[in-house]
């Protein structure tokens, strides 16, 4: 009777743990579980799946697109770093070393790039030897012809037009210096606290749109230690329509982005001798483990996803404009040129083959007279994250701020002008659509840095596998 009545006992003991969950014990998620395990399959308002970009990106693009940004064309950007801040006053600006730019000196930089910003015709490059060197980018040779004088002034009216959605730099300015890209890599170099906290604070409370009926301010950042409130933005995200969702979302991709390259080139050891920079798999992870982030870390590394596919778009929307045949990416050597306009083109082609890209149709298509305003509500919005870069106390972190923040409203630009790309003439001046050197180099600039986020990703879920 006792082993029979025991029997039963443990019979009903083990249904009730089995219908419970209680079970066989789960074992407890692996750290690259907690960071990844919500990173896969398809995006929020997206056709495409994280797993598919990710072998396009590692495997056919990453390697290529590297070799393109070691060119001289694409690793020498001209910026000013010392435009004030047009918000507050009160910045504290980063004394540690690893914060300092280095400007090239006037030498450094090849001839053809200070003095022929606007070349991309033959006729122009052919009368680089008989003009005169211009001091700054931009400048306009007087012995050009008349139609590619006229097609210069364009292009500079142009820019200055409503279209742009980034707050042009003025790289005229007798403080504006060239930097070596290659030589200012972006890592880790201490800047944090307050004042860091300060910039994303006022991006995402002053520049993302939010309901209406919310009667108190949003704070994403809790008491400034970097944490996203649960249930913060998440909750009502999802009620506003599709343009403002995945402006606040190509926003937090951008971020998350840049917390990846900072936990990927992290100072690790330093000596007298020599700093040794690697991956910081404890920094990561305060970024974007799931636990230690109440939720939000996944969400962020989704909207880096999200912020890969929208670049990635415009880049294959924007392919007309390279392969016309008097464009070029022109410093003086005309071999190199010639063989990085092919690899540039070989570049594009392969983004152009991605089987499912954005469909940014999804985009301002209700109402002409409310998407208008909803459209130039996302520029003015966007111009005014791009002058925030000025007031990053960090002038490295200041310098990739701009150049991502330009590359990605320059991608914007190109996905809301399609029609003008369509209709550019095959050859000659385009007036209605046309790129400066500097959109240029900060477009495939701040898409490689995306595709390299992507790729470490990689590396970290192989490093947080590994410890386990």
């Amino acid at each position: 009777m006792d082993r029979g009545w025991g029997f039963l006992i443990g019979l009903l003991g083990a249904v009730w743990l089995l219908s419970s969950g209680h079970g066989e014990q789960q074992p407890p998620e692996t750290a690259a579980q907690r960071c990844f395990c919500q990173v896969s399959g398809y995006l929020d308002d997206c056709t495409c799946d994280v797993e598919t970009i990710d072998r396009f990106n590692n495997y056919r693009l990453f390697p290529r697109l590297q070799k393109l940004l070691e060119s001289d064309y694409f690793r020498y950007y001209k910026v000013n770093l010392k435009r004030p801040c047009p918000f507050w006053n009160d910045i504290s600006q980063c004394g540690r070393r690893d914060c300092a730019v280095k400007p090239c000196q006037s030498d450094e930089v090849p001839d053809g790039i200070k003095s022929a910003s606007y070349k991309y015709s033959e006729e122009a490059n052919n009368l680089i030897e008989e003009c005169e060197q211009a001091e700054r980018l931009g400048a306009v040779d007087e012995s050009l012809s008349e139609e590619t004088q006229k097609a210069v002034l364009q292009w500079t009216k142009h820019d200055d037009s409503s279209d742009n959605f980034c707050e042009a730099d003025d790289i005229q300015s007798p403080d504006a210096e060239y930097v070596d890209l290659l030589l200012n890599p972006e890592r880790y170099t201490g800047y944090k606290g307050p004042d860091a906290w300060k910039i994303w604070n006022v991006i995402y409370e002053e520049n993302c749109f939010k309901p209406q009926t919310i009667k108190r301010p949003l704070n994403p950042l809790a008491s400034g230690q970097g944490k996203l409130l649960p249930n913060t933005f998440y909750s009502w995200l999802e009620g506003l329509c599709v343009e403002k969702r995945a402006f606040y979302r190509l926003i937090s991709g951008l971020h998350a982005s840049i917390n990846v390259h900072l936990s990927a080139r992290y100072l690790l050891q330093e000596t007298w001798l020599e700093k040794k920079w690697g991956h910081n798999i404890t920094e990561f992870q305060q970024r974007f483990d799931g636990i230690l982030t109440e939720g939000e870390g996944p969400r962020r590394l989704k909207n880096l996803y999200f912020l890969y596919l929208i670049e990635l778009r415009a880049l294959s929307k924007v392919l007309p404009f390279f392969e016309r045949p008097d464009f070029q990416l022109f410093t003086g050597n005309k071999i190199q040129d010639e063989e990085n306009k092919m690899l540039l083109l070989e570049i594009l082609h392969e983004i152009k083959s991605f089987p499912l890209h954005f469909d940014e149709n999804s985009f301002f298509a209700g109402d002409k007279k409310e998407a208008h305003k909803l459209k130039e509500d996302f520029r003015l919005h966007f111009r005014n994250i791009s002058r925030i870069m000025d007031c990053v106390g960090c002038f490295k972190c200041r310098l990739w701020g701009k150049l991502q923040t330009q590359g990605l409203g320059t991608a914007l630009k190109i996905l809301f002008s399609e029609k003008l790309i369509a209709n550019m003439p095959e050859s000659g001046p385009s007036y209605e659509f046309h790129l400066t050197r500097q959109e240029i180099v900060s477009l495939f600039n701040a898409f490689g840095r995306i595709s390299t986020s992507v790729k470490e990703l990689e590396n970290f879920r192989n490093l947080l596998q590994s410890i386990h």
